[in-house]
């Protein structure tokens, strides 16, 4: 039992020690391309953080008998609640000031789009039992529908944020004594040590819930859905402390975006038909959750507070939280683990 707890902290600190080069070494980029943190931070870093997710997602359909496409939905779902929970902790973190008031309101595009790709999971789990037959060989066309507008809104943003760069006046460089080959390089590797550590966390994390008996429990799935966003939060925090808030938040919210979008991945994996039409319907109480959540980030992002409601804490911080101990505590009386 010691040695597996000893894997767990040795992929924690890889993490952190690698999640801090992937934020400064990210925040370089965006300044040396020109693309700007929100973009970096919504595609580059929050494809990069995501990567536990997609490989213990389509393990659970693809390695685990009997399959397990609860398992699997699960943990894209859960750690899209956990991912916007990490905005709490940023508040919490962020001194006097609301985080999302400091934040550019052109978040709200993405957190609406989350709110759209969660919709049409929730549809394509909804529909399932009524039309079995919404799929094309055995991949759901929600799924497909999600990818696509995945890759749309991704389009649709880069394309907005290109805009935006260019009409913003030239500002002073504070990465100069790194040059752009250094950065990306440096990048690369804390990319590849992140990508890593977190997939190995993904595999200790389900080693721990086996040898407690946690397996098949609310308590080691939730624990899951912790250890596979252990990125997320680091690179979050980091980039807070870099005074690059945008590419904090973008990752979040481009984090959550992907999770979605894995769903398509996980189809094609679980061969026995369309995955949302193979899963609990109490993975509805997750996704309405996250809607909230959502619309939450986006009641934070337009009024702008200037002060913080509860002196170290925002109203919308304390909601955030307030929604993950519902969740948790929904699922669990439902009786499926939050992974």
């Amino acid at each position: 039992m010691a040695l597996v707890w000893l894997k767990f902290i040795l992929c924690l600190a890889i993490i952190l020690f690698a999640g801090t080069k992937l934020a400064r070494y990210g925040d370089a980029i965006a300044e040396k391309t020109g693309l700007g943190r929100i973009w970096i931070g919504l595609i580059l870093i929050a494809a990069i953080t995501t990567m536990p997710e997609l490989v213990t997602s389509v393990s659970s359909v693809a390695l685990v008998r009997p399959p397990s496409p609860d398992l699997a939905l699960g943990t894209l779902l859960g750690s899209c609640l956990f991912n916007l929970s990490i905005l709490a902790l940023l508040d919490i973190l962020h001194p006097h000031i609301p985080v999302l008031s400091q934040a550019s309101s052109r978040h709200m595009v993405s957190a609406g789009c989350g709110i759209l790709l969660i919709a049409i999971a929730a549809g394509g789990i909804l529909a399932g039992a009524r039309f079995p037959g919404m799929a094309l060989g055995w991949v759901g066309i929600p799924g497909i529908i999600i990818l696509i507008l995945y890759f749309v809104g991704m389009r649709r943003m880069f394309l907005s944020e290109r805009s935006h760069q260019s009409s913003v006046q030239d500002a002073p460089s504070q990465y100069k004594e790194i040059p752009a080959r250094t950065a990306y390089f440096r990048f690369t590797l804390a990319a590849a040590a992140v990508i890593g550590a977190g997939i190995w966390l993904a595999f200790v994390g389900d080693e721990i819930s086996q040898v407690y008996n946690w397996d098949a429990s609310f308590v080691g799935s939730l624990f899951l859905a912790i250890t596979t966003s252990a990125p997320e939060l680091v690179v979050a925090i980091t980039a807070l402390r870099l005074n690059a808030l945008d590419m904090a938040v973008a990752d979040v919210l481009g984090a959550n975006m992907l999770d979605i979008a894995v769903i398509f991945p996980v189809d094609l994996f679980y061969i026995k038909g369309a995955v949302l039409s193979s899963v609990s319907s109490s993975h509805l109480i997750t996704a309405a959750v996250v809607v909230v959540m959502n619309l939450l980030v986006i009641a934070g992002l337009r009024l702008r507070q200037r002060r913080k409601t509860f002196i170290v804490v925002s109203w919308y911080a304390l909601a955030l939280i307030g929604l993950y101990i519902f969740a948790a505590y929904a699922l669990f009386t439902s009786g499926i683990g939050l992974s």
